[in-house]
């Protein structure tokens, strides 16, 4: 172990010792495949965390603004792509874990679930093949996201509220490179709303999707 590793040890440690003092129980989660991320397969330990606004930080990654947090545990234990769950049932998902500094985080609101259309394998009467929805085993199932919308300074709020009124959502996953989502994908909420992948970009802190909303 190098001089960094074990200064950046006691740095982690430490937090795990503030969070044990100021901080909540906490369920540790480490997503392994598509389905139910926060399955019993998937917890790992039980750890105390604290989670605030960042004090003050100068430069925001584009498309995350005000829904980034500081987490403050034991970070020796985590990794970027984890869950934590509180006790009282507040979702969070770990963005990004740089050496010797507190976590960013990003709280879950909702729950969504992914399917891929299928691409028709003969062609029809008019010589083409076409997509059919269904068919395929469904990518992801019921995974704590956060949907957010931009506000008027470019900043971005998470939606807490049970319906999403707008017509493209922004949607944000943990950094997990085989979660592979992609457009045309469908996208579904626990409210049973749909909406197909515009866009899918796999940035330093997760998956940032824009979703259309699907007209009803």
């Amino acid at each position: 172990m190098s001089d960094g590793d074990a200064l950046c040890g006691h740095v982690w440690r430490a937090l795990g010792k503030a969070a044990a003092i100021a901080g909540r129980p906490a369920d540790l989660y480490r997503p392994r495949r598509g389905a139910k991320p926060l399955g019993l397969e998937n917890r790992v330990l039980r750890l105390h965390a604290l989670f605030k606004r960042p004090v003050l930080r100068a430069v925001r990654p584009g498309g995350y603004g005000k829904g980034l947090w500081e987490g403050t545990f034991d970070a020796r234990y985590t990794r970027p792509g984890d869950y934590l769950v509180e006790a009282g049932g507040a979702t969070w998902f770990i963005a990004e874990q740089l050496p010797m500094q507190q976590p960013l985080c990003i709280r879950t609101i909702r729950s969504v679930s992914f399917d891929r259309q299928r691409v028709a394998e003969s062609p029809g009467a008019t010589g083409y093949g076409g997509i059919a929805a269904g068919g395929a085993p469904p990518l992801l199932v019921d995974w704590p996201a956060a949907i957010a919308a931009a506000d008027g300074n470019g900043e971005t709020e998470l939606t807490e509220i049970a319906v999403t009124p707008q017509t493209v959502w922004s949607v944000l996953l943990p950094p997990i490179a085989w979660l592979a989502l992609r457009p045309g994908d469908v996208m579904r909420d626990e409210n049973g709303e749909a909406g197909v992948v515009e866009a899918a970009e796999s940035t330093s802190l997760g998956w940032r999707l824009g979703v259309r909303r699907a007209a009803s």
